[in-house]
């Protein structure tokens, strides 16, 4: 029903990384329909843990679908210092934004999980049947619980109310607007910043860990058509793995040296081992997303990583660092 006039689709968390790239791709790409009415929400328009804030924001706009991407983040260290508090900030938002689109009738939310749900301890490919199969990685796994609940309140409104209600699973973002936080970025960006700054000032660029983790990097502006693609097309309650193929993933030594190349960084990399890695790999299968999409044509990864270091430095002092 894509295209019918009067199609009002609010995105949580709108002012983030993924929300700015579907905020591009409907506005300049050409990524909205005659007939739909985009409306992006930051944390300064409604504070989502908040119940009577969250149904004050939805009576105000009264949309017909949501794509749901606020959540409480932070990198690898941050979490492991405040796990509890990701647990339930990310279950209040999770909760007050799908029980308010239920209870404001409104039958199609995806919202977005992330790779760091998968099990630790699994064999990979890592696909969409084996999210529940263990616990995550410990170093977050506050955000990581909170996530997985998604599926299942997905599933109980699919069972007791007929509601299509899904999720996307995309693995590593990168892009425009994401965080370049040093500590608590996520890890490519915060590495183009660490890079650019040794770079200015003439020192060693200093990577946390060893840069033996194994990752899938996926441009923020391909996870966003993709998105658009599942509000429109995917039928299925269970999640679907949005990501590279197995083959396109990369150690962070090699991104590191990508980076410093794009940024042109001709000075000393060093690797503290002390820190910690986090998970050394957590392959993910596109098998399903293929199957449904074999045409679709993913950023090449030197050509995404150069759009998003010129964005950096073309938008140092409006940029998250």
């Amino acid at each position: 029903n894509s295209g019918e006039a009067g199609l009002r689709i609010l995105v949580t968390g709108g002012s983030g990384l993924l929300g700015k790239a579907i905020e591009h791709v409907v506005t300049k790409q050409g990524g909205a329909r005659d007939g739909e009415e985009w409306i992006f929400l930051s944390s300064k328009d409604a504070n989502l843990t908040d119940l009577a804030q969250t149904r004050a924001i939805f009576e105000k706009h009264r949309p017909t679908h949501v794509i749901h991407l606020a959540a409480k983040v932070g990198g690898l260290y941050l979490h492991m210092k405040e796990n509890l508090q990701f647990w339930r900030d990310n279950i209040r938002i999770n909760d007050n934004v799908l029980h308010t689109a239920h209870e404001m009738n409104i039958n199609r939310v995806v919202s977005c999980l992330s790779s760091c749900i998968f099990p630790d301890k699994t064999t990979y490919p890592i696909d969409e049947t084996m999210i529940h199969n263990g616990p995550p990685h410990e170093s977050n796994y506050g955000y990581s619980y909170a996530k997985r609940m998604i599926d299942v309140q997905n599933r109980g409104y699919r069972s007791q109310y007929g509601r299509k209600y899904t999720a996307v699973i995309p693995t590593n973002v990168f892009g425009p607007y994401d965080n370049f936080n040093k500590e608590n970025g996520h890890v490519l960006s915060a590495l183009i910043n660490k890079t650019h700054t040794a770079k200015v000032e003439g020192s060693p660029l200093q990577v946390w860990g060893s840069g033996k983790p194994l990752r899938q990097f996926i441009y923020s502006l391909d996870i966003a058509r993709l998105i658009i693609w599942v509000l429109r097309e995917y039928e299925e309650v269970s999640p679907i793995i949005l990501s590279v193929g197995e083959d396109d993933e990369i150690s962070i030594k090699e991104a590191v040296e990508k980076i410093a190349e794009t940024l042109e960084f001709k000075g000393e990399i060093v690797y503290d081992t002390t820190k910690s890695d986090g998970q050394i790999k957590k392959t993910a299968s596109n098998a399903k997303l293929r199957s449904l999409l074999p045409d679709f044509e993913f950023t090449p990864f030197p050509q995404a990583l150069k759009e998003t270091c010129d964005w950096f430095l073309n938008n140092y002092d409006i940029a998250r660092r």
